[in-house]
């Protein structure tokens, strides 16, 4: 006899994700992991409510721009990445989001090394939040800043997102 699915919140799933606990027949509503977050081998390394840290392996071979640095839209997609787990974990099955605004201020140039997008909420409301990010690299020395602005979508409007 097949085991039936248990459908789990997005916390939770993440957490029992991020401790091994994860069942063959748990899932959420969301996917997890992201097939953008696969493709860039991104990995969620803590999460809480509304909070979320996701680390990569830089390579300015695999990431680089014409100048020979990690290019700005691979930190941008890192923080892009950390902004949205940490969103989706207040997300009903019936909600989804977008976002609306995202802001980049890059602050010292990057060649390899571990990076670490660090997210959280600076504002929650009922449709729009507002969230902070930062991206450090290994020495723990900031790289970006990255603030966004999220909507929360409903019924329709959340429906095939």
């Amino acid at each position: 006899m097949r085991e039936a699915a248990h459908d789990l919140p997005v916390l939770e799933y993440l957490r029992k994700q991020l401790d091994g606990t994860l069942g063959p027949t748990d899932r959420t509503h969301m996917l997890y992991p992201t097939a953008i977050s696969r493709l860039l081998q991104f990995t969620i390394t803590a999460i809480d409510l509304r909070r979320a840290v996701v680390e990569m392996d830089a390579d300015v071979a695999l990431h680089g721009n014409q100048q020979g640095t990690v290019h700005g839209g691979m930190l941008v997609e890192l923080a892009d990445a950390a902004i949205g787990t940490a969103q989706s974990t207040a997300m009903d099955p019936d909600e989804s989001f977008t976002s609306i605004d995202l802001r980049a201020t890059f602050l010292r140039p990057v060649w390899y090394g571990r990076l670490r997008a660090t997210a959280y909420a600076t504002h929650t409301g009922r449709a729009v939040s507002h969230y902070q990010r930062e991206i450090t690299r290994g020495d723990g020395k900031p790289v970006a800043t990255v603030t966004s602005v999220v909507m929360t979508l409903r019924g329709d409007s959340a429906t095939g997102r």
